[in-house]
């Protein structure tokens, strides 16, 4: 889930610039995997806490993303990129805010599930942008063949 297509090319290719790009959103998608899993084994408290530690990441992660917007405007797919974290950390806002309430209770409010599911699924939706994004970059950056001119 990179920020950019184009511009990912054109940057630093120094692996700690690089790897400090895949970090915070592979530490997102660990913390989400951790409360789905929470939920999963019966553990509410810990599945909230762990949505509740996903918010500042995923806020972290929305910033860098609508700065390499600022610095790509006219590239289509950072634009999509930076658009999407709206969602995404409106809908992980509300199934941490769904959750709160009921921690001591032991259940899941339904709306806290569904919020859940649709961050994720916003999440996937940024990753088929990315990956459409380099398809089309390979796409069309590959040299066409010629036939050979007949005489």
């Amino acid at each position: 889930m990179v920020a950019s297509c184009g511009a990912y090319r054109a940057g630093t290719s120094d692996p700690p610039a690089n790897l400090d790009r895949v970090g915070r959103r592979s530490l997102l998608v660990a913390v989400l995997a951790a409360a789905l899993a929470a939920d999963a084994a019966g553990a509410p408290s810990l599945a909230f806490w762990s949505l509740v530690a996903a918010v500042p990441v995923a806020a972290a992660c929305a910033l860098a993303s609508f700065g390499a917007f600022l610095d790509a405007a006219d590239d289509p797919v950072v634009s999509l990129q930076a658009l999407l974290w709206a969602p995404a950390l409106l809908l992980l806002l509300v199934a941490s805010a769904a959750r709160g309430p009921a921690v001591t209770a032991g259940q899941v409010p339904r709306l806290g599930e569904t919020a859940l599911v649709g961050c994720l699924a916003v999440l996937a939706l940024k990753l088929a942008v990315f990956g459409a994004g380099r398809l089309h970059l390979r796409l069309t950056r590959r040299p066409t063949a010629t036939a050979p001119a007949r005489s």
